[in-house]
């Protein structure tokens, strides 16, 4: 598939925000995935130091928008909302939403293997887009394309019980009808120190029920069992 061209991209942002994007080049960058620089050859700048910038501006914006919008919620209930709502799932959908996947820069291999359509890849996108929007427009602009893409998923996550974090919620429908444990085995951790990925699965009898990914074994696990709980919600 060829990359489109940036307008349609950057008209769909200026609707959204409010403000025309002032140049290409950040958006660009927050598109190229580290396949493609590493197969050009050439001094590109990828993603990945926009995705930094941009998950801390994602952190920030659900935040704020949680503390304001739900001020009878405590503390445990309003890290669990925003996990849930700035996890892997929730961003990819949001990018796709945005048609980010047809913007991508990606390396021949990445391509191959449906790299546009990877969840993994798109939520990356996603988080380095809300940085070079942060770095070109500034606050203001992040967060009202942050709130109109996930708006509708914070306010769904509220609707949901959020009594527990989605380990202990797995933990007990799995114990609701199986006397069987669960179990998370880490796949793979990718990356340098200071920016590393474990990818985690959770299974129930050798069934993988769920997998995730996350910055911490932590994350993965609870993005894993996330994943494992719509999937058996969705099986009902």
């Amino acid at each position: 598939m060829q990359t489109q061209p940036l307008n349609g991209l950057l008209e769909r942002l200026a609707e959204l925000t409010g403000r025309r994007p002032g140049g290409a080049g950040a958006y660009e960058a927050s598109l190229t995935h580290p396949s493609f620089v590493n197969e050009s050859g050439q001094e590109l700048p990828s993603n990945q130091r926009l995705e930094f910038l941009g998950d801390a501006v994602l952190q920030l914006v659900t935040s704020d928008y949680i503390f304001r919008r739900h001020p009878h919620l405590a503390e445990g209930e309003m890290t669990r909302l925003r996990a849930s709502a700035v996890r892997e799932e929730s961003l990819a959908a949001a990018a796709r939403r945005l048609g980010l996947g047809a913007y991508l820069r990606l390396g021949r291999g990445e391509e191959g293997t449906g790299g546009r359509d990877r969840n993994s890849v798109l939520a990356d996108a996603f988080e380095s887009v809300v940085g070079a929007l942060f770095l070109d427009q500034g606050l203001e602009a992040a967060q009202a394309l942050v709130i109109g893409s996930l708006e509708p998923i914070l306010e769904a996550r509220e609707a949901r019980p959020q009594g527990k974090d989605p380990k202990t919620e797995l933990q007990e429908y799995v114990q609701r009808w199986s006397g069987g444990g669960l179990a998370y085995r880490l796949v793979s951790a990718e990356g340098p120190d200071h920016d590393k990925r474990f990818h985690v699965v959770v299974a129930w009898r050798e069934q993988v029920l769920g997998e995730g990914e996350g910055r911490s074994k932590k994350e993965a696990e609870q993005r894993a069992a996330e994943a494992a709980l719509h999937s058996l919600s969705d099986n009902k």
